[in-house]
């Protein structure tokens, strides 16, 4: 270990060639700065338990593990380091997951001393600057419920988020709780004595949306009895939360456009424009890029409601969260209901996180809300107060082989946002299951998968012809002659076979 020249810059080196090593070393101690260096991810780990880094240069492919595997662990090391990742082979993929990650710089060996120079100076002023400044005012995130990393990342976004003025878009599967965070992030920035508007955009008519959005005055329309202020109005000064904004109509994306930009806007039967200062925070469980290719969505007002982005994280990536969030729902059932609070069996929480939560936060809370009536007076919740079709899903699951922690649901794309045609569900478990029975032939064994895969895809897409074509790149006389072929009988309407 070099020793440091100063109290401020203790960098660690984990790659397994001694030759980077040394060399990182070396120019370290000419900058005089602390370095150690370790030659497995295990030993680096160590070594980052220990002590406090601000910086960690990480090499890829090390001789017990993936280095950008360890990258949300070594963010949670103490004193939070900077990871710049250093490999000998580039990988545009590997850049992009590393960069997801969170890394200051992916540098590609041998990288010329000046570029790794220049990056170390870079992230030891960033280091300095961040430690210097202090929060303006301490968050209030009582509602946000989890230790994770993946929740640790939400909520230094809020921090950023509620500090800036900034149009927000927060991405997320049904039941991640986007509206929450939407409500933490007004609830901590300048504009909280203010009102937060929700507009549920899936439910606006296009009929209806102008005077929704703007009001109208009286007479302005057949039934307009009244003058009526719009909820842009209403936000003024606050927030205007706009929920599931991809199901916003394309013609009134145009007219939204303008108001963004301008704040101005006209009500339904008035001449003279209004104003509105607010605050725009935007949600979705939709690909807006995809939708903004499909022609769906203006790639103009994507950009405006972009300008800070979060995906929430679902739950079935969040378990080491589920024993918090089931302590913290309890409790509150407990107070609603006016009953002593109930205890928690170990057997129910097992059941609760091999569950893999399609319905994420939302579906547990109402889960959980079922177990606690049905325990009645009993003190504790155990895995029979569950709903059977849940407990019967996790058996399943743990005698198959469990789903992957963030393996994506049957009906979603894999970055967590829907899609119109649902995703096939995996097939492993069944291949399991029939190899250990006994070994067909392998003839035996493809009739037995096309049919197994054809009645699934007939039910996930609940007979929805147009998305079982588009899944699996069948024609559709191609799909009936196996539909024959199987002796399954389809009826398109409600998918039953």
């Amino acid at each position: 270990m070099n020793e440091p020249a100063n109290e401020f810059g203790h960098i660690l080196i984990i790659d397994d060639d001694p030759e980077v090593c040394g060399t990182l070393l070396s120019l370290l101690s000419r900058m005089q700065l602390a370095g150690e260096s370790a030659r497995s991810l295990n030993a680096g780990l160590a070594k980052l338990e220990k002590g406090r880094f601000d910086l960690v240069f990480l090499d890829v492919r090390l001789p017990d593990g993936n280095g950008l595997d360890a990258l949300a662990r070594i963010k949670l090391m103490p004193g939070s380091p900077e990871v710049i990742i250093l490999t000998g082979q580039g990988d545009p993929d590997g850049a992009e997951l590393a960069i997801q990650g969170g890394v200051w710089d992916y540098l590609v060996k041998p990288s010329p001393v000046k570029q790794t120079l220049l990056s170390i100076q870079r992230v030891l002023k960033y280091r300095k600057e961040k430690q210097g400044t202090t929060p303006v005012v301490a968050l209030d995130l009582s509602h946000l419920v989890g230790r994770g990393s993946e929740m640790r990342g939400i909520q230094d976004f809020i921090a950023q988020a509620a500090r800036s003025q900034a149009g927000v878009l927060i991405n997320g599967e049904t039941g991640t709780g986007k509206e929450l965070t939407a409500r933490t992030i007004h609830e901590n920035g300048t504009r909280a004595a203010n009102r937060f508007i929700v507009v549920d955009c899936a439910a606006l008519t296009e009929t209806l949306v102008e005077s929704t959005l703007f009001g109208h005055r009286r007479g302005a329309f057949t039934g307009a009895d009244r003058d009526r202020t719009g909820l842009i109005k209403l936000a003024d000064g606050g927030t205007l939360f706009l929920d599931e904004v991809g199901e916003m109509p394309l013609n009134i994306q145009r007219v939204f456009l303008r108001v963004l930009q301008e704040k101005r806007f006209r009500p339904v039967g008035e001449n003279r424009e209004e104003s509105s200062d607010f605050r725009i925070i935007a949600a979705t469980n939709k690909n807006l890029e995809d939708e903004v290719r499909a022609g769906r969505f203006r790639d103009d007002l994507l950009f405006r409601l972009k300008t800070m982005n979060v995906t929430l994280p679902p739950l079935r990536c969040r378990k080491e969260d589920i024993r918090d969030l089931v302590m913290f729902h309890v409790r509150k059932l407990a107070k609603r209901y006016d009953t002593p609070e109930k205890g928690v069996g170990s057997d129910f929480l097992e059941v609760l996180e091999t569950y893999h939560w399609p319905g994420n936060v939302r579906e547990l809370f109402n889960v959980l809300e079922r177990a606690f009536v049905a325990a009645g007076e009993e003190g504790t919740l155990y895995a029979m107060h569950l709903p059977k079709e849940l407990r019967i899903s996790a058996a399943k699951a743990s005698i198959i082989g469990k789903r992957p922690p963030c393996a994506p649901s049957p009906n979603r794309a894999s970055d967590g946002n829907r899609t119109n045609a649902p995703s096939p569900p995996p097939f492993q478990g069944d291949i399991d299951m029939i190899l250990a029975e006994a070994t067909p032939s392998l003839k035996a064994f493809k009739s037995m998968m096309e049919q197994r895969y054809l009645r699934k895809l007939i039910a996930m897409t609940r007979g929805d012809l147009a998305a079982i074509l588009s899944i699996s790149g069948l024609s559709r006389s191609h799909f009936y002659a196996l539909l024959k072929k199987n002796r399954i009988a389809f009826k398109q309407d409600d998918g039953q076979v």
